[in-house]
Formats: structure tokens, sequence, C-alpha cells
């Protein structure tokens, strides 16, 4: 299977909400999809590697980065941790950097574009808490899907059987 938003948009077209923003994948799973839990932070990862340090089996991490372009909100060797939990994936709302090392790491990853810049460490940011983007307020234990098609947001789990 390799678009699951065509079939959950045909299948579920008044539970989704589409994310409509600039996505571009790095993962090698471009497919993926879990509960949502949420960071919201601004040119400072502190928040980021600390929540892919916990367990994240059946999650997806979605960070409100603001949309910033100045810096980068996660790193190979972050990534690389959260592959290390179980987490499904990372929603950067804002950059990554490190991406051909990304691409290879078995993770769904999307965010808007690349800085090599890394963030400074200061230890600011909210985890949990209610975030919005593109025009779409996330909650935390939401569900989020996404493939190479974007990125959609649904209250509840939906049955995948439908497109899987």
């Amino acid at each position: 299977m390799q678009d699951l938003l065509p079939d959950l948009f045909d299948n579920y077209p008044n539970d989704l909400t589409l994310l409509s923003a600039p996505w571009r994948t790095y993962g090698a799973k471009p497919l993926f999809y879990g509960e949502i839990v949420t960071v919201k932070c601004f040119e400072d990862n502190s928040m980021v590697k600390s929540e892919l340090a916990k367990k994240g089996h059946g999650k997806v991490l979605v960070v409100d980065g603001g949309g910033s372009t100045r810096r980068a909100l996660l790193g190979d060797m972050i990534a690389l941790n959260a592959v290390e939990n179980g987490w499904e994936g990372i929603i950067i709302y804002g950059c990554v950097r490190d991406a051909g090392t990304i691409s290879t790491l078995d993770i769904g990853v999307q965010a808007l574009g690349t800085n090599p810049i890394k963030t400074d460490k200061k230890g600011l940011g909210e985890v949990n808490v209610n975030i919005e983007i593109a025009g779409v307020s996330l909650t935390p234990g939401m569900m989020i899907y996404a493939d190479l098609n974007g990125i959609a947001v649904s209250q509840k789990a939906l049955d995948m059987s439908v497109s899987l």
C-alpha cells in the first residue's frame, strides 16, 4: 500500500481534515499514522528531544514550530532515538536537518523544509498542549494520517481495513 489518504477521504470525507501546507517527506516510511502527541516550541528543540526519548509505539509527534525555517527542530540523532523508541512518525511545522540520514531511518517524517542550523537548547516549549497548524486545531489524542499525498487528522481512530 503506497497511498492511504485518497482511500481514507473516499471512505471518511466527514471525519477527516486536511492539513494544507507544503509538506515534504524525509523519513524512509512515507506512509504512517498514529495518535497525536504535541510539542509547541519556537527554534528550540529541547522538548522534541525529550518527548522522542520516551516510548512512542502507535504515536506520532506533531511539532508546532511556528513554521520557522531559520533553524532545524529535528536532526538525525533525535530521529534515530525516535526509531529506537518505536515512534510511528514525526511531523514538524518547521524544518529538519540531516535529511540524507533521516531518509534512511525506518520512521515517517514530514516537515516544511530543511535547514542545516541546529536550535539553541534553552529548555523552552510545551508538551501535550492544543496547537494549530495550517488553520487546523490539533489536540493530543487525535489521530493523524500521512503519506505522499499529504497529512490529515481525525477526532478518532478510523477503520484502516478500508484502505490497507
